[in-house]
């Protein structure tokens, strides 16, 4: 087969024209066109009234040779590449081993869990959390009553932090070897729309997800792996191996428990702040690592389709608008849109007591009255927290606490009007938009509870993006904080082989121990990390 690139055509193009026009840029009859199929589909937006899809196709042809030959030139053709997933190595049918365990259940431990299952090798899943329909019951307790578990919510249980999301599953992470398309083919598998395959930003939301993850989660016991739910990793026990270096031994659980363990997958996930706290006391090289902080802001969605669609906004291929913005402030700081959830709400997510954190979530439909997006502002170690390499986790509490108590002391989020952040004053009311958090917003001034650094940047950012998106800066907009959570504020320092640079036989993994950022490419993280595994695990 052949990959065809750079197809454009109409909004409202008859399904017919998609084959013609496969045709007519190959210079071949249609009879020639055994067979074709979508790859991707994206769409050009650059004249907002003239909108044009834009197709890659892998086609099947009566003479590939002759057309790959006379096309040589062309950029946009090349062979099909082979996108079979291949598995790094298999356990023996008669592996009894000590199995590998996995600490955390999002969505690098989900498919670290997987890869090392498919593999054979029985994996023993953990996590602190509950399994994801209590967890959103418990998660809906602080949504609806202001009653937060700390050990499940938006951030711990299982799915992880991305259950609760827009469900994108996009990112720039270079993938020669397709292992992408791997974890879209097992979401597929798993009850996920078969469009996640093809659309160049394909998402799937919170609902889809919950029934995705239990399903997953019944494939991996049936392949031999086991969950453990509600059990917390509070220690590591090392020794000190027969090179002299150190090495994991287990894990000493919350029930006072002793788990064997010589392989251990660490994918806890960026708010696993006491995990963090114990691996530096343990000597596990940590480092600080750079992070953003800021607000969600909201718009109604039609604002955002109107700015970025024109006329075609509300046509069913396009679908709520997105958008993407940066700009670099003249204090040194670059503002950026982060997580943008089109037609979705703006959610509590937290996971300690005391302490506002706002998210970002979406359902597939993304059917709801506002778009929210973050709005943060860059922060690095060097900077801002030079402290050590927990220092970014007390400046992300310190924000957090000042924003519980801007907000009521009572889970409400402090919010604040664009116009009245812009005009350097507090917001007493809402005007024309209704922000979505729950349990509620507490109008006031966002100055109480972000740094100067960060309201100086957002003060010439915001009518910079307004001539980029109609609307933007409108005066009713409303901003809610803190956005703290952005990724995590430590790197938990691996080597090639995937171990940690000073205890062996421990896989830093995902985006908690600081090489991955959302859903996709996280999982992608816990599929190299499983098969790192395996390989350590047959080296014996």
């Amino acid at each position: 087969m052949l990959r065809l690139s750079g197809l454009y055509l109409p909004l409202d193009h008859e399904p017919e024209a998609l084959p013609a026009a496969i045709a007519w840029r190959l210079g071949i009859e249609p009879t020639d066109l055994v067979r074709f199929s979508i790859y991707r589909r994206g769409n050009d937006a650059r004249r907002r009234n003239a909108i044009q899809l834009v197709y890659t196709v892998d086609v099947e042809l009566t003479d590939e040779a002759t057309v790959l030959a006379r096309l040589s030139g062309d950029k946009d053709l090349k062979p099909t590449p082979d996108m079979t997933y291949k598995f790094a190595t298999q356990a023996p049918a008669d592996w009894n081993g000590l199995r590998p365990v996995v600490i955390g259940a999002g969505p690098c431990g989900l498919f670290a869990g997987l890869i090392l299952a498919q593999m054979g090798f029985r994996p023993i899943i953990l996590d602190r959390g509950k399994v994801v329909r209590q967890r959103t019951k418990d998660t809906w307790g602080l949504w609806r009553r202001g009653e937060l578990n700390p050990d499940s919510n938006v951030q711990f249980g299982e799915g992880g932090a991305g259950t609760f999301s827009d469900g994108k599953l996009y990112c720039r992470v270079k993938d020669p070897r397709f292992l992408g398309r791997k974890v879209l083919e097992e979401f597929v598998r798993a009850g996920a729309p078969d469009d996640i395959l093809w659309e160049a930003h394909p998402h799937i939301g919170t609902f889809r997800l919950v029934t995705m993850v239990e399903s997953m989660r019944r494939t991996i016991e049936e392949l031999g792996g086991e969950y453990r739910w509600e059990t917390r990793v509070d220690d590591v026990e090392l020794e000190r191996l027969p090179d002299g270096k150190q090495g994991l031994r287990g894990l000493h659980l919350h029930d006072g428990s002793f788990l064997e363990a010589d392989h251990v997958v660490l994918a806890v996930g960026h708010s696993a702040r006491p995990t963090f706290e114990m691996l530096h006391r343990r000597g596990v090289h940590l480092e600080a690592k750079p992070f953003s902080i800021g607000v969600r802001i909201e718009h109604p969605q039609s604002w955002i389709d109107r700015a970025r669609f024109g006329k075609c906004a509300g046509h069913p291929d396009l679908g709520p608008a997105a958008y993407s913005l940066a700009h670099h402030c003249a204090n040194g700081r670059t503002v950026y849109s982060f997580c943008m959830c089109p037609g979705g709400r703006v959610v509590a997510a937290t996971s300690e007591e005391g302490r506002v954190v706002t998210n970002g979530m979406s359902q597939y439909s993304r059917a709801e009255f506002n778009a929210n997006s973050g709005l943060v502002v860059a922060i690095d170690p060097a900077r801002d927290y030079p402290g050590g390499p927990l220092a970014g986790i007390e400046l992300q509490r310190h924000w957090e606490d000042l924003a519980f108590v801007a907000g009521g002391s009572n889970y409400h989020a402090p919010g604040q009007k664009v116009g009245d952040m812009l005009a350097g004053r507090a917001s007493t009311e809402l005007g024309e938009v209704v922000p979505s958090y729950k349990p509620g917003v507490t109008m006031t001034d966002l100055t109480q509870c972000l740094p100067d650094y960060a309201i100086e940047a957002f003060r010439e950012a915001l009518p910079v993006f307004g001539r980029q998106i109609a609307n933007y800066d409108h005066p009713d907009a409303v901003m809610t904080g803190v956005e703290t959570r952005t990724s995590s504020p430590v790197r938990i320092t691996r080597g090639a082989d995937f171990q940690s640079l000073n205890v062996a036989r421990l896989f830093p993994a995902g985006e908690g121990a600081g090489y991955a950022g959302g859903i996709l490419s996280a999982a992608i993280d816990g599929i190299k990390t499983a098969e790192a595994v395996a390989r350590s695990i047959m080296a014996g």
